[in-house]
């Protein structure tokens, strides 16, 4: 009988629960070589390909593409090559193969989703060695150092595994774009405009063939009208529908990836901060010519980390401790139509605006790309919320722990404001600041509040 091997799947970064299969790159049936790309997998950090532990016969596959696959369940099946070289049982690969012996809850600071050095890696700080280290298929760490995977050759189209997810969801043949990378590489860019323009569609429909009949005069098959809806039926009585118990108008939709996440790290904070909220309105009236705001944000926020080191904190509500940093790590929220992620901008406090607003560009960049490395989405000291980019005055935004605060932004406005004198019109920028009170006082968040007003409304 065949020696018949399971491989579980790995923990893809950081103590993710589970993950979604994206892309088989196999089937059943198929020879596959030791380190070659098995599969496609979406976590909440990144979408990864998840290389073959073994050399041989592939005889099942557990799940089908957005299917979720937890953490340490069978992902596939294999009959290995006894002729072959195999990676020996006890060789390191990054990642755990065994089944899965418990289901814990993520990491707190999971939920999160930069770096300042001009190689896009972390400031050196004295060579402190890196916790969790090699745990990302795909984006493995090593020191300070993360090794990004390189493009793999499937079915001829050279892609790292986010492309092809791009692909998969904007419906675009891979093996019909253009690709403008190195070495024939298809990139992000690559897909999103072959998307725009259509060249490259999924599954295009044939042209259809000209019937017979098609010289004839035939009266065109006009779609049938929608039921009309009103306040009242035909006998003039007020119309009554069925509640949604009843009938829906959609069918459920399984949450993945960064939603999934972000539901359970939303659900985990609400259980376990207890959060309080300041508002105030800072006065932008002084400031001289255009300004980049969200620089001047982040540097308020370093400025009242500095005069309130109580906000830039961790707190364990377990143990009942407490840990403030020297550095201020801010997290800045950007919204995607994946979901939320909280990129780490690490040593804010060492950059100025120039600085800061690279590093906010590479931010941006590598989360639309998905191509950030999972170290960078956790870790931060405090968060930012620039809502106001969109629309909202004031807002309770979610501390998540072990963090102790989040600032959030609002839109800015020109507001009519009393002087000495009379009145003028300034504009202002509402500011709210959610703080878990068991970690903080009161009186700490109103003066970490009042040193940020205090910095907002300097000229520059």
């Amino acid at each position: 009988m065949a020696d018949i091997k399971t491989f579980y799947l790995p923990d893809l970064g950081e103590g993710l629960p589970d993950a979604t299969v994206v892309e088989w790159h196999v089937k059943v049936g198929d020879t596959i070589k030791l380190d070659a790309p098995l599969c496609s997998m979406e976590t909440a950090k990144a979408v990864v390909d998840v290389p073959s532990p073994y050399t041989g016969k592939v005889t099942r596959l557990h799940g089908a593409p957005g299917d979720i696959i937890e953490t340490g369940a069978a992902l596939a099946e294999f009959e290995p090559d006894p002729n072959a070289k195999q990676r020996a049982e006890s060789q390191d690969t990054g990642h755990q193969h065994g089944p899965k012996k418990s289901v814990g809850s993520p990491a707190a600071d999971d939920s999160s989703k930069v770096v300042v050095s001009d190689e896009g890696g972390e400031v050196e700080t004295g060579g402190k060695d890196r916790e969790d280290e090699g745990t990302v298929v795909g984006a493995m760490v090593s020191g300070n150092t993360v090794h990004v995977e390189q493009a793999a050759s499937i079915g001829g189209v050279k892609a790292v595994p986010a492309v092809r997810a791009l692909a998969k969801k904007l419906k675009v043949d891979l093996a019909r774009v253009r690709p403008s990378g190195a070495d024939g590489v298809v990139t992000m860019k690559d897909v999103k405009d072959a998307a725009a323009n259509g060249s490259a569609a999924l599954g295009a429909a044939p042209a259809r063939a000209v019937p017979a009949s098609a010289g004839r005069h035939l009266a065109p098959e006009l779609p049938q009208p929608e039921p009309q809806r009103g306040p009242v039926s035909l006998a003039g009585k007020p119309v009554r529908t069925a509640p949604p118990s009843q009938a829906a108008s959609g069918q459920p939709e399984q949450l993945k990836g960064v939603r999934r996440n972000m539901a359970r790290v939303m659900a985990d904070a609400h259980a376990q901060v207890v959060p309080t909220t300041l508002v105030d309105d800072a006065d932008l009236h002084a400031w001289i010519g255009k300004q980049d705001i969200t620089a001047r944000l982040i540097r308020a926020i370093v400025s009242a980390c500095k005069t309130v080191p109580a906000l830039n904190a961790w707190f364990d509500g377990k143990n009942l401790t407490r840990t403030l940093h020297p550095q201020v790590d801010i997290g800045i929220a950007v919204d995607t139509d994946d979901g939320l992620f909280v990129p780490a901008l690490r040593n804010a406090d060492m950059l100025d605006g120039a600085g800061i607003r690279t590093a906010i560009k590479r931010l941006r960049t590598q989360v639309e790309d998905r191509t950030i490395p999972a170290s960078e989405l956790s870790g931060y000291t405090i968060s930012l919320s620039n809502f106001g980019m969109f629309a909202g005055r004031y807002a309770t935004p979610v501390v998540v722990p072990p963090t102790v605060a989040i600032v959030g932004a609002g839109k800015l406005s020109h507001d009519v404001v009393a002087v000495i004198g009379g009145i003028e019109v300034h504009r202002r920028m509402p500011l709210s600041l959610t703080f878990d009170h068991r970690a903080a006082t009161g009186g700490e968040a109103a003066r970490f509040l009042k040193a940020m007003l205090d910095d907002l409304s300097l000229p520059n």
